[in-house]
């Protein structure tokens, strides 16, 4: 599950062409807020961007990562009694980038601390329990994640989710 240290970025690697992040074919990003209802608007955004790009066929499983990873950023990199910030200083980020072959979903969040994944044996054996299965989900429906410490005046880490799509020469719909 997920990675981290110097081979964090690895998973963006496996099996594809190098990656050069200033070669995306498309990028979009919204600040989210430090609220639950954040959840939603995170994904009314990746919705409304996928369609835009023609990849909707990944649609269920970015939109439950996207989820799960924002979900994970005000649960766990927000501390209980901080205070809430509002525009222009929102403390998560969501970024959605897409290459040919790959679609990268990135959660930006003010926490050092990177994301720990739970051992499949020791999720709860409630299926109903709210908590405790969103890195599996994240491994689970992803092609590959990690997560990589900012630098600099922000600070704080970006947990990202990689998708692998088809090529586009496989791919049916308008604008292909």
């Amino acid at each position: 599950m997920g990675t981290n240290g110097s081979t964090m970025l690895e998973p963006l690697r496996q099996g594809l062409p190098p990656l050069n992040l200033a070669a995306a074919s498309d990028a979009a990003s919204c600040a989210l807020p430090a609220r639950y209802e954040a959840v939603r608007e995170a994904r009314r955004f990746t919705r409304k961007t996928l369609e835009q790009w023609d990849t909707g066929d990944r649609f269920d499983d970015v939109c439950l990562v996207v989820s799960e990873l924002v979900t994970n950023a005000l649960r766990h990199a927000l501390p209980a009694g901080t205070p809430r910030p509002t525009a222009p200083d929102l403390p998560v980020r969501l970024h959605l980038l897409r290459w040919t072959e790959r679609l990268v979903c990135a959660v930006r969040d003010p926490s050092a601390d990177g994301p720990v994944a739970r051992d499949p044996d020791d999720l709860p054996a409630d299926f109903s329990a709210e908590s405790g299965r969103g890195l599996f989900l994240v491994d689970s429906f992803s092609d590959g994640w990690g997560w990589h410490p900012m630098a600099g005046r922000l600070g704080g880490k970006v947990v990202w989710a990689l998708f692998r799509l088809p090529h586009t020469a496989d791919r049916s719909g308008p604008g292909v």
